[in-house]
């Protein structure tokens, strides 16, 4: 394990949460938010916190493991991931696009899934790492489904 290279996705991470935050403007707690007819399983506030917390942990390390074991186009699949995973909160919660939201979290999930099955064979079971954050996007997107097909 390159501890380098865990501070470095750690920090990129992050980044991507407190950026996605930033720019989703604060809606989660406004009335187009609050009055949406939302999915009965959405879990409480705070367990988001928590479980993205986790996630992005587990991703980092995952990522460390991939670049040292030298997976072609790991950086690139990452840079990509890493502009969906921002750019969904906004187009979701500030613009109210409920379905090219849904479009960005599809594409996402599918990209965390290639990450999770196709490096596999290199990885072993440090491919785990990434279950939690391919679980979560797909509950995710679930709740975006809902979202765009019941408001």
């Amino acid at each position: 394990m390159n501890l380098k290279l865990v501070l470095l996705f750690l920090f990129l991470n992050f980044l991507a949460l407190a950026l996605g935050g930033f720019l989703m403007g604060g809606e989660v707690g406004m009335p187009w938010y609050q009055n949406l007819n939302r999915a009965p399983w959405e879990p409480p506030g705070p367990v988001f916190g928590i479980a993205w917390t986790t996630i992005m942990i587990c991703f980092a390390f995952y990522m460390s493991y991939a670049v040292d074991f030298k997976i072609k186009s790991i950086v690139g699949l990452f840079g990509i991931q890493w502009l969906l995973n921002v750019a969904w909160n906004p187009v979701f919660f500030k613009f109210h696009l409920m379905f090219p939201a849904l479009l960005l979290i599809i594409s996402l999930t599918i990209l965390v899934g290639y990450f999770l099955f196709s490096n596999f064979k290199i990885l072993k079971y440090k491919s785990l790492l990434i279950l939690p954050y391919f679980s979560c996007l797909l509950i995710a997107t679930s709740l975006n489904w809902y979202a765009w097909a019941y408001n």
